[in-house]
């Protein structure tokens, strides 16, 4: 079995998925790490409020870039696949 083409915008929109979700990790352990005091401590709200933000952006930062950069990919590959003839995969 040959992989000759990736289809861009479902890939890109599986793999934006999931970057969202990894995101959405990274963005409560950011949050966590600012309501323990981690980031602006002696600064007034400022670190609860970059921790609160973090949950909104980055789920959405990493969804959008992984988007894109997934589709760039599978844009690339797929010229590349012509060129040379794809992935082999032996399947079992």
């Amino acid at each position: 079995m040959v992989i000759n083409r990736v289809g861009p915008l479902s890939a890109a929109k599986v793999v934006g998925l999931l970057y969202a979700i990894l995101g959405l990790a990274m963005g409560a352990i950011f949050s966590l790490a600012a309501a323990l005091g981690g980031f602006g401590a002696g600064r007034g709200d400022a670190g609860s409020l970059f921790g609160a933000a973090a949950v909104v952006f980055f789920p959405v930062a990493y969804g959008v870039v992984g988007f894109l950069m997934t589709l760039i990919i599978t844009w690339l590959y797929n010229g590349l696949a012509r060129l040379v003839g794809g992935i082999e995969i032996d399947l079992r």
